[in-house]
């Protein structure tokens, strides 16, 4: 059901760690099995180079040449954590409600985290330089429901805004579930937070049924892409309108 979290949520989301048949791996691969597989089992602090290429099969050397240092080891990692993430949240079809498919896809991304503790954690730690393509792929699955809501005329802010918001009380949620004891973890919390922010930035009936301008405005925004007879500049002067309306473009 919408309102709940699956009840094996531990067990469904996907591992980044391989399983099944044993299949030949090159070093790289069998050091980034190690080190997933030594933090889900203690933590960062089981996490060392002798730890690591013990458990890879591999010398020092090694793991110093193909990633650099501890971190970008680390680095690794977290971009591999993003890839099954990503993985698990393209394998499902989308439902025919748009906030509903948008619950689905809170419940996925708790249940990963909640799976994975070490590794989400590692996923959200902010690290310099360019962002995992894995994550910026996870970021457009985001701002695809986000969009879907809008296009239903459902969505009663702007569309960027709407997606962090998302964004951050589901990272939020998940980090708070991961540092309670387990057994004293209250799944209701991640559903509260949910009902939240749907409540927040959708409403129940279409928003056209307002007369407002802002409705029609996000609505309109939503479905800009397919408005062929434009050309690209007077999309792009129509999309800073539409945005202003909104309220989501910046004060000049």
């Amino acid at each position: 059901m919408p309102g709940e979290l699956p009840a094996d949520v531990h067990d469904t989301t996907t591992s980044p760690v391989p399983t099944g048949p044993a299949v030949e791996r090159g070093p790289r691969e069998r050091i980034l099995d190690a080190t997933t597989a030594l933090l889900a089992e203690g933590g960062r602090e089981a996490v060392s180079t002798r730890a690591v290429g013990a458990a890879a099969g591999v010398q020092a050397p090694t793991i110093y040449r193909l990633f650099g240092d501890k971190q970008g080891l680390f680095d690794a990692v977290a971009a591999e954590g993003f890839r099954a993430y990503l993985d698990s949240k393209t394998a499902r079809e989308p439902l025919t409600d748009p906030v509903d498919d948008l619950r689905a896809g809170w419940d996925l991304h708790i249940g990963f985290g909640l799976a994975n503790p070490a590794l989400y954690q590692l996923m959200c730690e902010p690290r310099p330089g360019a962002v995992p393509p894995a994550a910026a792929a996870g970021a457009d699955i985001l701002a695809a429901h986000i969009r879907r809501i809008a296009e239903a005329g459902r969505l009663r802010i702007g569309e960027e805004r709407a997606t962090h918001l998302v964004q951050a009380a589901g990272t939020g949620a998940a980090l708070t579930l991961i540092a309670m004891p387990e057994e004293r973890r209250d799944l209701d919390l991640s559903l509260d937070a949910r009902e939240a922010v749907i409540a927040a930035i959708t409403t129940e009936a279409p928003v056209l049924a307002d007369p407002g301008p802002v409705g029609a405005a996000v609505a309109l925004r939503a479905a800009l892409p397919g408005a062929t007879a434009l050309t690209d500049l007077e999309r792009a002067l129509l999309r800073e309108w539409l945005d202003r309306i909104a309220g989501t473009a910046e004060p000049r």
